[in-house]
């Protein structure tokens, strides 16, 4: 290939769905990933769009925030969407994937795309030329501190954590269950709890031994991703309140509701490998072994990825980017995806479509464009830009940040619908009025 039209860093999901969607516009595009050259904390393969947390891209339904923003990405053509939609496991009312066969299929769509090089190298600097930069809160140091120099401040950071990934032969099946909440499909295994194990698991988990780090007390946790050690410091009931809920369940055994409950999410689509939901851990190894044991029906279990945390970056974007994410001064420089701001695998997906809609924009003259802010993308940018940046933190999908009802709804639910037809109404109406339609097939 020639010197490309553009250049994408990062072969993440926002790098993807910024390289592909160029390249569906006519671009010629060059992505630039450094796996497997160089390696990152997180990674386990060189795969693109591989996900380095949880397999789940949360709620399809559009009332839920996150279903509201799938809407507005495959209206957009989103590529994530298209290979989720082939490779999908399930998962109930959520997207979740193989995640093997989900970066298999997201490497296929960008090799087989002859517009797109792909180039495995690490970027020490930031090119000429139209870029898109999105290379995740795991940038290499050589770029960061490019990007740091030209933004002039050092990027801010939160802690990120991962769960573990069990063997499911090697779960005890007389004790784990299979169920849905309140008997919706029965996608997720379940381990029940009485209060006695509860109490002694909240104990093992208050004394076990945790890797050291040099800011645990500097740096915040993302709060969607909190450690469970983290969460039982804030309270014994932290965790029977939050990711071990029994709400909805009942134990076949006794014919009850357990007193919490550990629940157990496919990994891929043969049932072999199951994450333990809501088990975010910065515990050493042996720790998580000992204290996973205690969990009824895992105590024979296999670990197949143990629990880690680590360091995510990501830039001050009201402080120091323009509305749509680029430099001060160079408008053809945008960033996109988790080094934004935005936390979360659509919301970082989406962010790289805008991001190429923006950059093909502004090398063809015209003014970038930001959906409206009654929209789950238009709110989520809204508050990148005009966040106070002294206190920006890092932010998932919520109803919170669109634009309130005109009329007050009391029902939650149907406030919610309601929200979700507006925001499907005025995104459709303003990708069309700017003109945006791109397919997003993934050969299988």
């Amino acid at each position: 290939m020639a010197e490309p039209d553009a250049t994408v860093i990062g072969g993440g999901l926002a790098g993807c769905e910024a390289a592909l969607h160029l390249a569906r516009k006519g671009w010629s595009v060059r992505l630039v990933e450094m796996r497997p050259v160089r390696e990152t904390p997180a990674h386990q393969t060189g795969d693109l769009g591989e996900l380095v947390c949880t397999n789940s891209f949360k709620s399809e339904d559009p009332s839920n925030a996150h279903g509201q923003l799938k809407r507005e990405m495959e209206a957009m053509g989103s590529i994530l969407l298209a290979a989720a939609g082939k490779t999908r496991v399930p998962a109930g009312g959520a997207l979740a994937v193989d995640r093997n066969l989900f970066s298999a299929a997201m490497t296929h769509a960008v090799e087989s795309e002859p517009r797109v090089e792909l180039v495995r190298r690490e970027a020490a600097a930031i090119p000429e030329g139209p870029v898109i930069i999105a290379t995740g809160p795991l940038t290499s140091d050589r770029l960061s501190r490019a990007i740091r120099e030209e933004v002039g401040e050092e990027a801010l950071a939160f802690y990120d954590a991962i769960a573990p990934i069990v063997d499911g032969d090697s779960l005890d099946r007389d004790i784990v269950f299979a169920q849905g909440r309140w008997d919706q499909d029965p996608d997720y295994l379940n381990c029940p709890f009485t209060q006695e194990e509860y109490e002694a698991f909240v104990d093992a988990i208050a004394d076990a031994e945790v890797h050291d780090g040099p800011d645990w007390d500097r740096v915040p946790y993302f709060e969607g991703c909190l450690p469970i050690e983290e969460m039982v410091s804030r309270g014994r009931e932290t965790l029977r309140f939050g990711p071990m809920k029994p709400i909805g369940l009942t134990d076949p055994r006794t014919g009850r509701r357990p007193y919490a409950v550990a629940q157990l999410r496919r990994e891929d689509r043969a049932g072999q490998m199951w994450n333990l939901v809501g088990f975010q851990t910065r515990m050493k190894i042996g720790a998580q072994k000992r204290v996973i044991s205690m969990v009824p029906g895992l105590n024979e279990a296999e670990f197949l990825r143990f629990g880690a945390i680590h360091r995510n970056s990501y830039l001050n974007f009201p402080g120091r980017l323009s509305p749509h994410g680029s430099l001060p001064g160079r408008a053809e420089v945008i960033f996109a995806g988790q080094l934004t701001g935005v936390e979360g695998y659509t919301e970082s997906a989406a962010s790289g479509i805008l991001a190429a809609v923006n950059l093909d924009r502004i090398v063809r003259g015209l003014d970038p464009v930001l959906p409206p802010p009654v929209t789950m993308l238009g709110g989520l940018y809204r508050y990148l830009g005009e966040s106070e940046p002294k206190h920006f933190q890092p932010m998932n999908s919520n109803w919170g940040l669109v634009d309130p009802l005109e009329e007050r709804v009391r029902d939650k639910r149907r406030k919610r619908e309601m929200l979700a037809v507006r925001a499907q109404k005025h995104f459709l109406a303003w990708l069309e009025e700017i003109d945006v339609a791109c397919p997003s097939e993934v050969s299988s």
